[in-house]
């Protein structure tokens, strides 16, 4: 088994992939996808401290998250596509004004 620094590390890596994700990023699919992959890496996170203290506790985080995650994509993905309809595009830079 690989020691608990390196999910670590991973984890790490992930987040700052998602953060970059979002910051860089104009395309809302985009955009709600590194948020996924930022939440993915705080579950590895809490999923790695958990294995290492022995407790539940941190699989029960992950469980959580998990479902706050499905729910955030369904509704992400339901206001992508009322945009869409809306703007035609999904690129931030043209949803600056929701109410035109």
């Amino acid at each position: 088994m690989a020691p608990t620094e390196q999910y670590l590390l991973v984890s790490a890596a992930l987040f700052v992939i998602g953060c970059v994700g979002v910051l860089s990023r104009r395309n809302l699919l985009v955009v709600l996808m590194s948020i996924e992959l930022m939440l993915n890496a705080a579950n590895l996170t809490f999923a790695t401290f958990a294995r290492a203290s022995g407790l539940i506790d941190g699989q029960i985080v992950v469980f959580f998250v998990i479902a706050v995650a499905a729910a955030e994509a369904a509704v992400g993905l339901a206001i992508v596509v009322a945009l869409f309809r809306k703007k035609e595009t999904v690129n931030l830079d043209r949803f600056t004004m929701l109410h035109q």
